[in-house]
């Protein structure tokens, strides 16, 4: 019986872990070096957790003699400062590789407002369109969205293809994504911003071609 209830959980563990908001289902290169960086980091706290199940069961029972130097030195700070160290470096390391870098990626406008966005890109003709609700990419290349708000701050977050973002009013901040393949998915303000916050999301439209020619409601012709 006991042995059924760890399965089911574990299931449903697992199942949460999975959808169009998860970042642990990546549909770009940005989005899988942010899910690596997780799974590196479940794998050092999960390392770090054995060690201290370790101490605690060894602390139980009847006295025993043991190594201060050992579980001290070498388990206690030891280990886990090479645990720590491995998790900062890798992080440095993927956190380098996802920033938006100056090499002529398409660049789109997102304005942050309570409750919703709007988003600007260049059109077929030259013209700057703009759609709410809506963020409109180039599929398989690097994009640079510009993030800025109108009133408090909010969160710009894709979890499928960048990590999260802040809207900042008078500033312009830039996050980097990238879909792996033409299709939609799913996005939000991942920063608490008032009672419409809940509501306060959108979809990206990563296109094959570039730019899209758009009709009035923001349907590709």
């Amino acid at each position: 019986m006991r042995k059924r209830c760890i399965i089911v959980a574990a299931a449903l563990l697992l199942t949460g872990c999975d959808g169009n908001l998860s970042t642990l289902t990546p549909a770009g290169p940005v989005a899988s070096e942010i899910a690596l960086l997780w799974w590196i980091m479940l794998a050092g706290s999960g390392a770090i957790t054995i060690l201290m199940i370790v101490l605690v069961s060894l602390s139980l029972g009847r006295p025993r003699a043991t190594s201060v130097r050992f579980w001290t030195h070498g388990m206690g700070l030891a280990f886990s400062m090479v645990i720590l160290t491995s998790l900062l470096a890798v992080g440095l390391w993927i956190g380098e590789r996802i920033l938006p870098r100056d090499d002529g990626a398409v660049a789109v406008q997102a304005h942050a407002w309570q409750w919703g966005w709007t988003f600007t890109h260049e059109g077929p003709d030259g013209v700057p369109v703009e759609t709410d609700d809506m963020i409109h990419i180039p599929a398989v290349e690097p994009v640079d969205v510009l993030i800025t708000s109108e009133d408090v701050i909010h969160a710009f977050w894709v979890p499928q293809l960048a990590g999260k973002m802040d809207a900042i009013p008078g500033r312009t901040n830039r996050a980097r994504l990238q879909a792996d393949e033409p299709g939609q998915y799913e996005g939000l303000c991942a920063e608490f911003c008032g009672i419409g916050h809940a509501r306060m999301r959108f979809s990206v439209q990563a296109h094959a071609t570039w730019p899209p020619d758009l009709t009035s409601d923001g349907a590709e012709e």
